[in-house]
């Protein structure tokens, strides 16, 4: 699938990454920026996962992104409470200016990238700007959109991937940012490290703008979540807060994803058993 930029998307139908005021940890108030961390709500393990981010810290992030309560209208009810609780207890402070951030992750085998988060200006796939290639699950869907319901926040970034040039643009400013001290550095239990930088200078900010206005993205992980701003945002007349959803924006120039295998085991079943059902369906090698 084609994401290249400039000769493919004219600059009006682009992606248009907006600054916002961040909700973020004030280190001072939690035990470690790492005890509060947290996989995508999708991929906790349950319920020893869950319950083993719960006990990292009581102020885990997993309390906002998968409540635990009787039915789904009290974990909803649950979780807005609890934002509401940290902010006013100042568990959670509000940036004092707008900006983008830059996001950093890194392990020791060599994993290294760095991306760009933003409130994006949310467009239909036949607008050609963000391309999903999957189907969701509109339980989840439901599910998600009433948490963010109850909530009004944007809880969790989804991965888009950009094609840039790899060196100028949104990515140059990145690097720049990159060279000054973090607002914040932490290290997960699973080995990889993770920093923040806020970009607020408006020149900085201009050419991420201009460079990204020519630019469309391929979803790498959210289909869930970009349905759901969809469904909230059709919800409430524009314009509002919900015309924009919570991104992290990688160019893949810079920074190719790895992509690794997801393996299915079917014990059992002998294997030209299974190559005769998948027969004129799907080719084999």
């Amino acid at each position: 699938m084609n994401t290249a930029g400039t000769a493919d998307v004219p600059a009006r139908m682009g992606l248009d990454l907006t600054p916002f005021r961040g909700l973020r940890y004030d280190p001072d108030r939690v035990g470690s920026l790492s005890a509060v961390t947290s996989p995508p709500y999708d991929v906790v393990v349950r319920p020893d996962g869950l319950h083993h981010l719960e006990s990292a810290d009581p102020h885990n992030i997993v309390r906002l992104i998968l409540p635990q309560a009787p039915t789904p209208g009290i974990r909803n009810e649950q979780a807005a409470d609890t934002l509401h609780r940290w902010v006013s207890e100042g568990v959670l402070r509000t940036d004092a200016r707008p900006g983008l951030y830059v996001y950093e992750q890194r392990d020791d085998e060599g994993m290294f990238q760095r991306g760009v988060i933003g409130a994006l200006r949310l467009s239909e796939p036949s607008e050609g700007v963000v391309l999903p290639h999957e189907d969701v699950m509109p339980h989840v869907v439901a599910d998600r959109a009433a948490l963010m319901r109850a909530t009004s926040a944007n809880l969790e970034p989804l991965l888009l991937t950009y094609r840039g040039d790899g060196a100028s643009g949104t990515t140059a400013v990145i690097e720049r940012t990159a060279k000054h001290p973090p607002l914040l550095s932490t290290t997960t239990e699973d080995g990889f490290s993770h920093r923040l930088w806020a970009v607020t200078d408006p020149a900085d900010l201009a050419e991420i703008h201009t460079d990204l206005a020519q630019r469309q993205a391929l979803i790498a992980d959210g289909h869930h979540r970009w349905a759901t701003y969809l469904r909230v945002r059709g919800e409430h007349p524009s314009p509002s807060p919900w015309d924009y959803g919570l991104v992290l924006l990688v160019d893949t120039v810079r920074h190719p994803l790895r992509v690794r295998a997801i393996h299915r085991l079917l014990h059992r079943l002998p294997v030209p058993e299974a190559l005769a059902a998948l027969d004129g369906s799907f080719r084999v090698r």
